[in-house]
């Protein structure tokens, strides 16, 4: 049973019944009913854009700091181009031309990646774009990175192979200066000790005394040792690779065997005068390609510059050779 409610006329002095009509009511309620709805409509299609949901907070901030990490990403990707780039440089302009390689093409370190669209999955998103941009910075400097190991190990290859040039060329004297009486005769027109005539002299001759030690010039391996060739006597060739070989004539007796490796400056053999030979000395000589060549010019590894001046002008003289 529903409360009965009174009020105060003061006109009459008297409490009076609080008659309820049902069609104020109605009214009262609809009113109600339809502005609950219309709040409702405008916080659900308004107010959503002010008021965000803590999830809606927590993607922001998520996709915030995605962006940072993308800017951090290309700062770095820019400052590993700037290295790559540097070592690029330094590879065509100094490693690749000091052993003689033909430098990398620029349009073959940037060489893009040809065919089917390799970033169609990233379509479609919101940062498609910068995202698509950074894949491919990142796969051009990979590609980069990986012609420039390449082009190092070519290099690593090319050095190594340099390294054993430089050892097996024919590089220093072979009778050093203590043991060295004189260079008697040098590379060119000579005359003959024997028929007295002038003819080509196809090395140096080092006069020292018999059992002075002879020094292989080069890393190599020992072709010959033996007295079987005219003239040279008891001699020793060593073949160096790379189409050098050095010859050691005249010697009185050997050190070494056929097919022995030897390494620059061993003992391979003395002084002597045997063969076609006036008197105790070395004949030298050198081969390139099979060809005889002027030794004087291979001996940077073991004089000095004023020695090679002294040596240079000894050579040059057309005076008698010793064999």
């Amino acid at each position: 049973m529903s409360k009965v409610k009174y009020y105060y006329d003061s006109e009459t002095l008297s409490y009076k019944k609080i008659e309820r009509r049902k069609r104020r009511t109605f009214k009262f309620i609809s009113l109600f009913l339809i502005a609950a709805a219309l709040f409702g409509f405008l916080f659900v299609f308004i107010g959503g854009h002010y008021f965000e949901s803590p999830k809606e907070k927590a993607l922001k901030r998520e996709l915030s700091n995605l962006e940072l990490q993308f800017d951090l990403l290309n700062k770095k990707m820019e400052e590993a181009e700037t290295v790559l780039a540097n070592i690029e440089d330094r590879d065509n302009a100094i490693y690749r031309l000091y052993f003689e390689a033909n430098p990398i093409p620029e349009e073959q370190r940037k060489a893009g990646f040809g065919g089917v669209n390799r970033y169609k999955k990233l379509d479609g998103y919101d940062n498609s774009e910068l995202i698509i941009s950074s894949s491919q910075r990142i796969d051009k400097l990979l590609k980069r990175i990986v012609v420039q190991s390449k082009s190092l190990d070519e290099i690593a290859v090319l050095a190594e192979e340099k390294e054993k040039l430089l050892l097996a060329i024919p590089a220093i004297q072979p009778v050093s200066n203590e043991d060295l009486t004189r260079m008697a005769s040098g590379y060119g027109m000579r005359s003959d000790p024997f028929t007295k005539l002038r003819k080509m002299h196809w090395g140096m001759d080092f006069t020292s005394p018999r059992g002075t030690p002879v020094y292989a010039s080069g890393d190599g391996k020992i072709e010959r040792a033996d007295s079987n060739s005219a003239g040279y006597g008891n001699h020793i060739r060593i073949d160096h690779g790379y189409g050098y070989v050095s010859l050691y004539a005249h010697l009185f007796k050997y050190n070494v065997q056929k097919n022995q490796r030897v390494k620059r400056g061993d003992l391979i053999g003395f002084v002597g005068s045997t063969g076609r030979s006036e008197a105790p000395h070395l004949h030298y000589e050198i081969f390139k390609d099979g060809e005889r060549i002027n030794p004087i010019n291979f001996y940077y590894g073991s004089l000095s510059p004023e020695e090679f001046n002294k040596l240079l002008e000894r050579a040059s003289l057309e005076n008698q050779s010793l064999d």
